[in-house]
């Protein structure tokens, strides 16, 4: 540890540098925020809506299911519309109308000429910024309340159970009286109102640039993509090129080390799991049976974008609303992920330390039993709170938030708070005697206990945001919980766990994997943590913020060029002695991680990423095409491949049925890629194509939604799904098969052995 100084005090001014830069342009997006108005009020003196009816409109829409609804300012679900971009496009239409009134014409029989004086009229006053900040009051003209009311009217009916529009929420996966009170449904067209005001209305001395950097395309209104968004990209892009040329460079011009040689036979083999070790078996079958839950809510969701209300003509809606079943789909997807990866910290650490704490197994089931209580918890009163509409603070604190990804109740979070924390103690508290030896591994298992530590701690950051919190700083404190949490301490854990196991079999020379571990973590780190910001381009932020996040975003990719390089090497020293084979499948899972490293979250994550890119195709089917190939192909397989070298220590090795894996992973692979790009990929880009052309509210309307393309292409899904859910299925048969009674020359092969030697072997015994 102590020659790698200078690489930690690197990552040390790295990590300090960029979270100082992120809580600053933190602090910007608070201050540049769209301002929440007292009142809407036209210039005749009629109240449109009060600020207390934008407010609690926030409330309620994120009550009703929020982002697994549709979408406000591009985030959230693909089935309804995003409600920013719809308002914006409605009241455009309906001010449009009234105005053509006075050439006492119909707006189609308007000669050119007309058509521009109109069109001119509704952008300018759309866009004029008539805020007071005085008085905290918005002005609008007695023609553009008629306007807003005639839209209000309309999602009044939809959110209801008017008959009239009883085709299109179907369309949207919506049922009947989502919001049964009126009072409501009026909060709730206020706030769409104001979501679509910051969208078009000019910053304060501004011209020609939003609230949102005029997002989203609407040509009505004058939104077009702004000149920092073009310019921001090409840097973006130049950078990008340059510094891949750079490491490739470097790779190629390093001295490379001699590869490590393995030993004769399996150093694992014969030796004993402690019993905290065995306590960890129950987490992998829970594992699985989440992953298998998901992946039937992916196939109801999925559904659903055909059949709004039914699944093959079963009115499942009325037990299962889509609000429902994608929300789990999305929250269980984080479950199963992040419980493979806890449970693997638990295993190895009495593993690298060589000593059993006492009490440690109790600890062990105690958080088994605690993280069952909060999935089952949560994802019935989420289920509870919908179907029986028990309003906005059930749903804070209990129930479905409505952001995606995070959308269990705040109590429930609290205790996934408490219970992460306590993962820390145990990993901690086992691994100690590690820590505090010198040894050549030390570093790799300072890097685990750190991640972990982060893992717990900026759990914390799903706590931040409150039910009054402004919409922008929801989002901001949102993406530090989804994208530093899972997608950076989770994936610095895993990697470092992934090389201390390699190191162990020999496949890896120590020393190396100590140095390698710390630079890529500085690298990922260094495009990562500000990288953040490519998800907040448009929620309300300044320009700084696609500045920053185009460039660090690229810059996210840089290391992930190398990864596809570090998978091949990884297959071919599996393959150096007979012994390895026992391992192939769990190392075949890791080559998978950096295929889908590669594919998923480089090419399909950075063809969404530069401000250009995501200003046409935020919230289009474009991002889940990236976000499955990278949350399933990369995180999910990591964790796969995690749990398959655990269970390989904890049950005697004829019990392994490795002709079931071998089906199992390729057709967990081979599904996912049929999956997102005969039917995801397709989808998005046909949606970019309406984006483009005449608007975001067009690329998520009914019309191209239900298109016969659109509705073809998820049909595409269900050869991928098939193949990739017979994977999860041969998985869960190859975890049932352990669980045979071992015979009598098998039970004494052993499981895993201490890596401590005899003093370790005395520890396990004792924790026996």
């Amino acid at each position: 540890m102590s020659n790698n100084k200078g690489l930690w005090r690197w990552l040390a001014f790295i990590f300090v540098l960029s979270f100082g830069a992120l809580g600053y342009l933190g602090v910007q997006i608070y201050l540049a925020a769209p301002p929440m108005p007292a009142s809407v009020v036209a210039t005749d003196g009629e109240v449109v809506f009060t600020g207390a009816q934008v407010r609690q409109g926030q409330r309620v829409w994120l009550a009703s299911g929020g982002q697994q609804l549709g979408s406000v300012w591009g985030h959230g679900s693909y089935v309804a519309p995003d409600w920013s971009a719809d308002w914006l496009h409605r009241e455009a239409v309906a001010l449009g109308h009234l105005h053509a009134r006075a050439y006492r014409k119909a707006p189609a029989a308007l000669t050119p000429a007309e058509r521009g004086a109109l069109d001119a009229t509704v952008r300018d006053e759309m866009r004029r910024n008539t805020y007071d900040g005085a008085s905290g009051a918005i002005t609008v003209s007695a023609t553009r309340a008629r306007a807003i009311r005639e839209v209000a009217s309309h999602y009044d009916a939809l959110f209801g159970r008017e008959p009239a529009v009883a085709k299109l929420r179907e369309q949207y996966a919506m049922t009947p009286d989502t919001l049964p009170a009126p009072e409501d449904r009026q909060a709730l067209a206020a706030f769409f109102f104001w979501s679509a005001w910051a969208a078009a209305t000019d910053r304060p001395g501004e011209t020609g640039l939003s609230y949102t950097s005029n997002w989203p395309h609407e040509p009505l209104v004058g939104n077009t993509m702004t000149s920092a968004a073009a310019v921001w990209s090409m840097v973006s892009i130049v950078l990008l090129l340059a510094a891949i040329a750079a490491m490739l460079w470097l790779h190629g011009s390093r001295r490379h080390e001699a590869e490590a040689v393995p030993p004769a036979a399996d150093p694992l083999l014969g030796a004993v799991a402690t019993p905290s070790m065995k306590a960890t078996r129950k987490y992998f079958f829970a594992v699985i049976g989440l992953m298998l839950l998901q992946i039937a809510m992916g196939v109801v969701t999925a559904h659903y974008a055909v059949e709004g209300q039914s699944f093959f003509g079963l009115p499942l809606a009325e037990l299962l609303p889509y609000v429902v079943g994608r929300t789990i789909h999305t929250q269980v997807g984080i479950f199963w992920i992040a419980t493979a990866w806890l449970a693997t910290g638990l295993y190895i650490a009495p593993l690298l330390s060589g000593r059993e704490p006492r009490l440690q197994k109790l600890g062990v089931d105690l958080l088994f039993w605690a993280l069952i209580a909060i999935v089952v918890g949560s994802t019935l009163t989420g289920w509870l709170g919908t179907l029986q509409h028990r309003g906005v603070d059930f749903s804070f604190w209990l129930g479905n938030q409505g952001l995606e990804y995070t959308s269990m109740g705040r109590v429930w979070q609290v205790l996934l708070f408490a219970g992460l924390l306590f993962w820390v103690f145990l990993l901690g508290r086992a691994l100690w005697p590690a820590l505090t030896r010198p040894s050549e591994s030390r570093g790799l298992i300072a890097m685990v206990f750190l991640s972990a530590t982060c893992i717990g701690g900026f759990y914390a950051t799903s706590l931040a945001w409150g039910q009054h919190t402004h919409y922008a700083m929801v989002e901001y404190w949102r993406w530090w919980l989804v994208h530093l949490w899972v997608e950076g301490f989770f994936e610095v854990f895993a990697t470092a766990v992934v090389a201390l196991l390699f190191s162990r079999l020999g496949l890896v020379r120590t020393e190396s994997a100590n140095r390698a571990i710390i630079a890529e973590t500085i690298v990922f780190l260094f495009g990562g943590i500000l990288g953040t910001l490519h998800h907040l381009y448009f929620t309300g932020t300044p320009t700084s913020v696609i500045a920053v996040g185009a460039v660090f975003s690229a810059l996210e990719v840089v290391p992930l060029t190398l990864i596809g390089l570090e998978a091949l090497q990884t297959y071919r020293r599996a393959r150096a002695m007979p012994w390895l084979a026992a391992y192939r499948w769990p190392v075949m899972c890791f080559v998978a991680v950096g295929f889908w490293n590669t594919i998923g979250a480089g090419l399909l994550g950075f063809a969404i990423n530069p401000p250009a890119a995501l200003y046409y195709v935020q919230g289009l089917n474009m991002t889940p095409a990236h976000g499955h190939a990278a949350l399933f192909g990369v995180y999910g397989m990591l964790g796969i491949g995690l749990m398959l070298f655990c269970l390989r220590g904890l049950y005697a090795r004829q019990l392994h049925a490795d002709a079931l894996l071998r089906p199992a992973f390729w057709s967990l692979n081979i599904g996912l890629a049929m999956m997102v790009f005969l039917s995801l990929l397709p989808a998005g880009i046909y949606q970019a194509w309406a984006s483009v052309t005449q608007g975001l509210w067009y690329a998520r309307s009914a019309e191209i939604v239900h298109s016969r393309v659109m509705e073809t292409l998820v049909w595409m899904r269900v050869p991928g799904d098939l193949v990739f859910a017979a994977g999860a299925v041969l998985l869960a048969g190859y975890a049932l098969r352990l669980l045979r009674r071992p015979t009598v020359l098998q039970a004494a092969a052993g499981t895993l052995a201490p890596a401590a030697g005899s003093a370790a072997a005395a520890a396990h015994a004792a924790g026996r």
